[in-house]
């Protein structure tokens, strides 16, 4: 009975102070029987499962990305009939106005063709006006020859040389009854724009049905600047 009471004693103290030296109370000691094979075979399955959701996994974004794939195509395939479409369609439109760039073309050279050969196009009714303007009263003009040039052709070849020759020249008779001004003569001629280095060239007295008159002939060049330039391209054409 004593002995009891020793061991008892002996336990309690024990475990009072094993519960004051640690907050962790000590297990069995555990042992894995488990052979080998066992604990493999289980791995195994665990490695299965995963590579089967892998595989899963792979199958369905294989199969999202051929769905984009045939949905893409679908639509690329829809544009290219629509552009297709288009394209027959403009062939068509095209195929209307098949003579217009030969028209556009003929026009262009007939436009050319025009532009040069009017290129020294002179309105001659204003200066045939403005020479009359520019007579002395009581004078008339008998006879009125232009010599000019074209584009294919020279003008008439002016004898003196200290005139510049222009696109031609203008060569007049008049009848007066008296001889006019040569410096007033020369002077009005010379102011009509489009002309200038105007000359006397000669005066005589003539004579028709007894009535006495001096026959004044004048020269006058035709300046560049008396062409009218009605059919020189401009630019919007």
């Amino acid at each position: 009975m004593k002995l009891e009471m020793t061991l008892g004693a002996s336990k309690s103290k024990t475990s009072k102070t094993a519960s004051k030296g640690s907050t962790f109370v000590v297990g069995l000691p555990q042992v894995n029987l488990l052979p080998p094979e066992v604990k493999a075979a289980r791995g195994l399955v665990n490695i299965k499962r995963w590579l089967g959701l892998s595989l899963v996994f792979v199958v369905a974004m294989a199969a999202l990305g051929y769905g984009f794939s045939f949905l893409e195509n679908q639509r690329t395939q829809g544009e290219l009939a629509d552009a297709q479409q288009e394209n027959a369609r403009l062939v068509q439109e095209q195929a209307k106005y098949a003579e217009v760039p030969a028209v556009l073309s003929e026009l262009k050279r007939s436009e050319s063709a025009r532009s040069l050969g009017m290129s020294a196009d002179v309105l001659w009714k204003p200066y045939i006006d403005a020479i009359a303007a520019v007579l002395p009263a009581g004078v008339s003009i008998d006879n009125f020859a232009v010599t000019q040039s074209t584009p294919f052709s020279a003008g008439q070849t002016v004898a003196d040389p200290l005139l510049e020759p222009g696109l031609g020249s203008i060569v007049f008779t008049v009848r007066t009854s008296t001889l006019p001004d040569d410096a007033a003569w020369l002077d009005a001629l010379n102011s009509i724009p489009g002309l200038g280095d105007a000359t006397v060239s000669s005066a005589a007295l003539m004579q028709t049905d007894g009535e006495p008159y001096y026959g004044v002939t004048s020269s006058v060049q035709i300046l560049e600047t008396a062409v009218s330039g009605r059919f020189v391209p401009t630019e919007e054409n």
